[in-house]
C-alpha cells in the first residue's frame, strides 16, 4: 500500500547583493528563515546565485569585463566551506532540503555548480552544469557526468539541472530514468526579456509531464538599481530586464500557485507525491512507455580528471608476474571490446 505523503515547497526569487562578498548568503539566510516560517521543507533559490550571475558577461565585450571576472573569482564559493557550512547549518536547523546555485572556485577555474543540502545539513549533490550557455562559456568550465545524478532526500529523490540544460534530452533523460520525483530548475532571471520568460516556462512544464515529476524552479531578480549599476548604457539594459518565471509545477504540467514574474517573493506550495503515480500510469516515459530494447541512454557518469595514474609494464622474468600480466592484459582487452560492441549498437546501422 503506498503512503500518501505531501511536501511543501518554496520557489525563491530575490534580488542578490552586488555590493557586499557576503550579502548575498546573508539574503539566502534570512529567506531559508521566511520560508521556514511558511512550513517549506524544500527550498529552491536561482541559478548561480552566490555571489551574484555573471550579468557582466552578457551585456560586456570580454575585454571590457576583466576587473568583474576578477571579482567574481575573489567572491566565489570554495565547496566545502565557509559558505557551504553556514546554508548547511540553516538546513539542519529548520528540517529543510536546499537546493542552492552557486558560482564555484576550483583551483583556477570557475564553474556553474548546483548544491543540494538535506533537511539534516548534509552536502549530497555537488554537480556542475554540463555546458554553458554562449555568454558564459567565457566564465564558466564544463562539468561531467558524475553530476548527473539524483539523490535521495528527506522529501524524496531531487534532480536538478540549471537553465539551457533543460534543452538537452538526454541530461534530462538520464535524471528521469533515475526516477526523480521533485526536479529542481535553476536560472538567472532579469535576462532577455519576456521571450526568456515564455521558453522558460513551457520547458519546466515540459519537463514536469514528460518525466512524470514536481518541478520546482527559482529565478533571480535584479533592481533597476542594480541593471544601471551592470551598464551604463540603457540600450543594453533591455538586456537586463524580464526573463523572470519562479514556478512551481505539478506532474500534469499545471502551475500549484500563479507563477513569479517580477519583484520578490516566495512561492509556496504542497506537492502531493500521489500525482506522480497518477501521471506515470498514463504515460511512464522511463517504465511501461519506453522501448529500452530499441532506444536507451549510455552515460559516463566518471569524474572528469585532468591527471590520471600510469602503471607501465613491469620488466621481470618470474613467469608468475608474467602471467598476471597476460590475464591482466586479457581482462583490459575485453572491456574494450565490451565498449566497442556498445558503441556499435548505438551508432547503429548505415543509412
Amino acid at each position: 500500500m503506498t503512503v500518501r505523503r505531501t511536501i511543501r515547497a518554496g520557489a525563491v526569487q530575490i534580488a542578490p547583493d552586488l555590493d557586499t562578498p557576503t550579502g548575498t548568503v546573508d539574503r539566502i539566510l534570512a529567506a531559508i528563515t521566511e520560508a521556514a516560517s511558511k512550513g517549506v521543507q524544500f527550498a529552491v533559490f536561482p541559478e548561480t546565485f552566490v555571489p551574484w550571475y555573471p550579468y557582466f558577461s552578457f551585456v560586456r565585450p570580454p575585454v571590457l569585463s576583466g576587473a568583474e571576472h576578477i571579482q567574481l573569482y575573489d567572491n566565489a564559493v570554495i565547496v566545502p566551506g565557509p559558505v557551504t557550512d553556514a546554508v548547511a547549518q540553516a538546513a539542519k536547523r529548520h528540517g529543510m532540503v536546499v537546493v542552492l546555485g552557486v558560482n564555484e572556485r576550483d583551483h583556477g577555474s570557475l564553474y556553474n555548480t548546483q548544491l543540494v543540502f538535506d533537511a539534516n545539513g548534509a552536502l549530497l549533490l555537488k554537480r556542475r552544469k554540463i555546458t554553458p550557455t554562449f555568454h558564459e562559456r567565457m566564465i564558466w568550465g564544463q562539468g561531467d557526468g558524475a553530476g548527473l545524478k539524483v539523490v535521495e532526500t528527506a522529501v524524496g529523490r531531487v534532480g536538478a539541472l540549471a537553465c539551457w540544460e533543460h534543452y538537452n534530452p538526454l541530461a534530462r533523460y538520464a535524471l528521469m530514468a533515475q526516477h526523480e520525483e521533485i526536479h529542481a530548475a535553476q536560472f538567472p532571471g532579469s535576462l532577455v526579456g519576456q521571450v526568456f520568460a515564455d521558453q522558460i516556462e513551457v520547458t519546466i512544464r515540459h519537463h514536469a509531464l514528460e518525466s512524470g515529476c514536481f518541478v520546482v524552479n527559482a529565478t533571480g531578480w535584479l533592481t533597476e538599481e542594480q541593471i544601471a549599476k551592470i551598464s551604463p548604457e540603457e540600450g543594453l539594459r533591455k538586456g537586463l530586464r524580464g526573463g523572470c518565471m519562479t514556478a512551481i509545477v505539478s506532474p500534469e504540467g499545471n502551475h500549484l500557485v500563479p507563477p513569479l514574474t517580477s519583484g520578490e517573493g516566495i512561492l509556496v506550495a504542497d506537492l502531493d507525491l500521489a500525482l506522480i503515480t497518477k501521471r506515470k500510469r498514463m504515460m511512464d516515459s522511463v517504465g511501461h512507455y519506453a522501448r529500452p530494447e530499441l532506444l536507451s541512454l549510455v552515460l559516463n557518469d566518471s569524474p572528469a580528471r585532468p591527471m590520471h595514474g600510469f602503471h607501465p609494464n613491469r620488466l621481470t622474468s618470474n613467469p608468475k608476474d608474467q602471467s598476471d600480466e597476460t590475464a591482466d592484459a586479457a581482462t583490459s582487452g575485453d572491456a574494450d571490446r565490451a565498449a566497442d560492441q556498445r558503441v556499435a549498437v548505438l551508432r547503429g546501422p548505415a543509412r
